[in-house]
């Protein structure tokens, strides 16, 4: 039986065990008469939810310990099996042997000569895959079939079924919430135990304050550019550069269509123009890398002939615009859900002392409304500094120190994956420096959430 099949036949089950509690709860409510309500402790849909639980959380809890631990125990069932010269082979031999038995059992291509102990092994493998399915099915059916009729039993007036749903939900928000923190945990260790071990041979103060960024490292000593050249500074300026020119176009244009959208436009045009701007959102980003190469780079470029400019081919400024034009929905429909949410109440009182609505928007409703305004800027200077496709496209990869924005400029996202491509060895400085650039992206960012939350505090303390 396949995994799907059974995850269905389990939801099945629970579906009918939670029809099974509901019921039987509702039996209890008749046979009390109209005293009913009183009698039962909790509503009938909690005793349903109970028997779901009971029916679903320990089948469920048995199928996914078997499918951590059923690769581990039928290799070893497997080797078990195997003639005792192929027992005795070194451990990075047997694991290739056990390689070419699993792809012979699943049909794929083995990278030797196919013996008869090969197929033989092969075969009790399957039997052995088999014979673990099939148990698992039994197993996990059987435990739901078990709980489902155990939970209904227990099913009485007094029974606080309530209780006991909302322990489980309570211990399941928790275990979420420990989930995220750990992976968060788990990102950010990752990221600083690569980066440490390229600040053991990259000075920080080198990597933090150079002003040439060169990564190539040559393979053999005498190769010219042998040692490469580590300095963040290009990069960090490069992306900045950029973020702040998107920023720059994204901020006024998305505030003002957020304050036009829900201050001043009637609902038949809002209607229209708010999913039309959120459009903007669902474009692919390689369409605005497009975009940036082939329509406004050249734009630019010629635009500067004409005035005198030396303007390069792929430009900061090109990357910067098309970039500011991708998140403007970032900033302009979180400002519109923010800037709705202010209480009528407030613009009413500003209007009754009269002020004026342009006085009543600068004055009561912005004020009131931005710490969501800070809260969607804030996202939209994450996925500014975050994007790749565009400045590879617009803006190039050579990791110029300079304040123009005519001139080509590289990011550090950009030169994350341009040093992680292909096969890399993780022990050089030139793959190592992608962990570094990601941990004081990681540093930035935080940051940056950091002074997102202090405005957001200061405010709510303010207008609340």
């Amino acid at each position: 039986m396949s995994t799907s099949l059974l995850i269905l036949i389990l939801f099945c089950l629970s579906t009918i065990a939670y029809q099974l509690g509901r019921t039987r709860a509702f039996s209890l409510t008749r046979m009390a008469g109209d005293r009913g309500r009183q009698v039962l402790h909790s509503r009938p849909v909690y005793y349903g939810m109970l028997t779901a639980l009971w029916c679903g959380l320990p089948a469920l809890f048995v199928f996914v310990a078997w499918q951590i631990c059923e690769p581990w125990i039928i290799t070893k069932l497997l080797v078990a099996h195997l003639p005792p010269e192929i027992q005795a082979l070194p451990e990075n031999r047997l694991n290739l042997v056990l390689n070419d038995i699993k792809n012979l059992a699943s049909g794929n291509i083995v990278s030797g000569v196919i013996r008869p102990e090969m197929e033989a092994a092969a075969n009790n493998y399957r039997n052995l895959q088999a014979t673990a399915n099939a148990a698992l099915a039994v197993a996990v059916i059987s435990l739901a079939i078990i709980g489902t009729f155990y939970a209904r039993q227990r099913i009485t007036p007094f029974l606080r079924a309530r209780n006991h749903v909302e322990k489980v939900l309570t211990f399941f928000f928790i275990a979420c919430s420990t989930f995220a923190i750990f992976t968060t945990i788990g990102i950010v260790l990752s990221v600083l135990f690569e980066a440490i071990r390229f600040f053991r041979v990259i000075p920080i103060t080198e990597f933090l304050f150079g002003l040439e960024w060169s990564p190539q490292m040559a393979i053999r000593a005498d190769q010219v550019g042998s040692s490469g050249a580590f300095g963040a500074i290009p990069v960090f300026a490069g992306t900045a550069m950029i973020s702040g020119i998107a920023m720059l176009v994204a901020v006024p244009l998305g505030l003002m269509s957020a304050i036009y959208l829900s201050e001043y436009a009637n609902k038949k045009f809002r209607a229209v123009a708010k999913p039309l701007l959120e459009i903007l959102a669902g474009i692919p980003t390689v369409v605005y890398g497009f975009f940036a190469a082939l329509t406004v780079a050249p734009f630019i470029r010629e635009l500067g002939i004409t005035v005198g400019l030396d303007v390069s081919s792929e430009s900061a400024l090109a990357a910067g615009l098309v970039m500011g034009i991708m998140i403007i929905p970032f900033v302009s429909s979180l400002s519109d859900d923010v800037i709705n949410a202010v209480p009528q109440a407030m613009r009413d009182g500003a209007l009754a002392l009269g002020a004026t609505k342009s006085e009543t928007i600068k004055q009561v409703v912005l004020p009131a409304a931005l710490p969501g305004i800070v809260g969607g800027v804030l996202l939209a200077v994450s996925r500014a500094i975050g994007e790749t496709m565009i400045v590879v496209m617009a803006a190039g990869l050579a990791a110029n120190l300079t304040a123009n924005p005519l001139q080509a400029v590289t990011t550090v996202t950009v030169q994350i994956v341009t040093l992680l491509v292909g096969d890399q060895e993780f022990n050089s400085p030139k793959t190592l420096a992608a962990f570094a650039l990601g941990l004081v992206l990681f540093v930035a960012t935080l940051i940056l959430n950091i002074i997102a939350l202090y405005v957001v505090r200061k405010y709510r303390e303010q207008y609340e």
